[in-house]
């Protein structure tokens, strides 16, 4: 197990990686995997048994990334389809699909999605599930 407060990793940092890989083929996002490493396992951060994030371990071994249109999205409106008239959801809703738009135009420019992929919040619930 990693060390908080040393650098040394000890015997675990393989078998790390082996676990990150195989909850990410299980359709885990980063955030969850290091939320099951946590609670599981008692591996307060991935980084330190590692050396490094959950992303780039998954970069490294080919992992698919994760899915693009945030599941966040798509579960605000639907709770906007029941309760039209909340008006906070209507603006964090508004503020997530922003986000959503500037990161595809910054994937757009890394080439890490197609240059013709828009956004659609139509088909979004679709790529999530």
């Amino acid at each position: 197990m990693g060390r908080m407060h040393a650098p040394g990793k000890g015997m675990c940092a393989f078998s790390s990686h082996l676990h990150i890989i195989k909850l990410a083929r299980k359709g885990l996002t980063p955030s969850s995997i290091g939320v099951t490493l946590r609670d599981s396992h008692g591996i307060p951060q991935v980084r330190f048994v590692t050396g490094n994030k959950i992303l780039r371990v998954l970069k490294s071994n080919g992992a698919p990334p994760p899915p693009f249109p945030s599941p966040r999205a798509v579960a605000v409106r639907k709770h906007l389809e029941v309760n039209c008239k909340d008006k906070d959801s209507k603006f964090r809703l508004i503020l997530v699909e922003s986000r959503i738009h500037r990161l595809a135009r910054s994937y757009k420019t890394k080439q890490k999605i197609a240059p013709a992929f828009k956004y659609d919040s139509a088909t979004a619930s679709t790529l999530i599930a």
